[in-house]
């Protein structure tokens, strides 16, 4: 089989996932005591349904975390490349001959961060219930803990630690934490403040406004992010000396473009809606 036809099978896979991440599987209805049950079936065919929809739902939003977390693993690595060919050392040519210019990872980054606002969205169509708290307060707990831990127990700096060439494990288990903790935040950022609702509501809403324009850069940028990670894997062939860090930036800038292509394909942006207006509640 063919390369090409390899991945367009792939894009195809990849495609009917997201798609079937749009659906629940359960309609419930919330009761005044905030049990719920399903709408329309009752007794154990009804608790077998509402089971099998609950199931879909986790997966869902673990597949939604799964796609911020390699957007961010995505943000983080190539973000340590840039920083590397333009600060630590200039006159580095990375993935030479198959990268043609380590400027292009600025495309890569840009994809990873399109895709960011449509993965966190699949997770967001039905919330599930806290236990206690808000799951943005466990992830500025996880964030705290994990600084605590890159500060006293590696020894790399916070404010390096995406920017250093460290590959060891105690490292590499602080930016897995890290990238972890932020993804659940971002994932349920609207519900920090009604400040930050009303904001991401406003970037919505610019957002509707050049969706075209937004549609195609992803298209662009997720070529971009597509052939950096086929560069890299091509240096790491003829060079197996980093073929471990070199893995993690492959396999996620892969996915990164993967996933542009899928919701490219879905016209994710160009179906996006403007939020509904909030109408101001008379009594409180």
């Amino acid at each position: 089989m063919s390369t090409p036809s390899c991945i367009a099978r792939l894009l195809g896979v990849w495609y009917l996932v997201l798609d079937a991440c749009n659906f629940c599987g359960c309609q419930t209805v919330i009761l005044k005591s905030g049990v719920s049950r399903p709408s329309s079936v009752n007794g154990k065919a009804g608790r077998k349904i509402c089971m099998a929809g609950l199931g879909k739902t986790l997966l869902k939003k673990i597949f939604s975390l799964g796609l911020i977390f390699n957007a961010l693993i995505s943000i983080a690595t190539v973000a340590g490349i840039l920083y590397a060919y333009y600060l630590s050392y200039p006159a580095w040519q990375p993935y030479k001959p198959y990268l043609l210019s380590a400027s292009l990872f600025w495309f890569a980054l840009a994809a990873a961060a399109i895709n960011i606002f449509h993965s966190a969205a699949i997770g967001r169509v039905l919330h599930i219930h806290r236990v206690l708290f808000h799951h943005y307060v466990y992830a500025l707990f996880a964030i705290i803990l994990t600084s605590v831990y890159v500060v006293f127990f590696t020894p790399v700096s916070l404010h390096t630690l995406f920017f250093v060439d460290d590959s060891s494990v105690a490292v590499n288990v602080g930016r897995v934490f890290m990238l972890g903790s932020i993804a659940l935040l971002l994932d349920d950022l609207p519900d920090v403040s009604k400040y930050m609702e009303s904001s991401l509501n406003w970037l919505k809403t610019q957002a509707c406004r050049v969706k075209m324009g937004l549609h195609v850069s992803q298209f662009v940028t997720g070529i971009f992010a597509f052939y950096c990670s086929l560069s890299i894997l091509f240096s790491t062939i003829q060079n197996s000396t980093r073929a471990v860090p070199n893995s993690f930036v492959i396999v996620s800038l892969f996915i990164t473009g993967i996933t542009s292509f899928a919701l490219v394909k879905r016209r994710s942006w160009l179906n996006l809606t403007p939020p509904e207006p909030q109408v101001p509640k008379l009594f409180a």
